[in-house]
């Protein structure tokens, strides 16, 4: 599928014709520069390769400045493959967020926020074993039973415990557009977008 490159500035609300307030997050996209085009005869498959972002020449990889020089644009620092271009693209085209237009729904990926090591409380929603009661002075967030004795000895794959809460790849499906401001290279979708505010996210269409 096609899309674009951005990073999300934050999280503001509309109202619409109805006056009911609507939640939704900004967007900035693009500018993005095609830097390679991949094909089945040399690459065995079909996409194209976006690049986001400007980065210093010195933190640039020397692979990663040979890209940049055959699309005669300068050092990026997101680079992203996209499949399903409907046009042709030539290398060192720019792409605009004049790509997408309101009303339609795009998917869009993103790092969810890192919360460090959580209880099952927060990670998983669970309620805790209840009041304080019987002497359970200390157990109002606890687990609780995680597994059995001598039959199977063991706790299985899988069982809901405490963790690392965060900082995974999400993907939110089916956001609306509900403006666009290509002058500003602004998106604005409605919902929640993965991530903090700055943070790099792939739009697709």
């Amino acid at each position: 599928m096609s899309g674009l490159i951005g990073k999300k500035l934050g999280m503001t609300s509309i109202f619409d014709a109805n006056g009911k307030q609507i939640p939704c997050t900004v967007i900035e996209v693009g500018p993005c520069v095609v830097t390679q085009v991949k094909t089945n005869d040399k690459d065995g498959y079909s996409a194209v390769q976006l690049a986001y972002g400007e980065a210093k020449e010195k933190n640039s990889p020397a692979p990663m400045k040979g890209i940049v020089a055959k699309a005669n644009t300068t050092p990026k620092s997101k680079f992203a493959e996209f499949k399903g271009f409907e046009q042709e693209l030539a290398l060192g085209q720019t792409l605009t967020v004049d790509l997408f237009a309101v009303g339609e729904f795009v998917d869009v990926v993103g790092t969810s926020k890192g919360k460090g090591f959580q209880g099952v409380v927060k990670r998983h929603g669970f309620s805790g074993v209840g009041m304080q009661t019987h002497g359970q002075h200390n157990r109002l967030r606890a687990p609780g039973s995680i597994g059995a004795s001598s039959d199977p000895s063991r706790v299985f794959k899988g069982m809901r415990m405490a963790g690392r809460t965060g900082g995974v790849r999400v993907k939110k499906t089916n956001l609306e557009i509900l403006k666009v401001y290509a002058d500003q290279n602004l998106l604005v979708v409605k919902g929640s977008v993965p991530g903090h505010k700055g943070s790099i996210v792939l739009i697709e269409k």
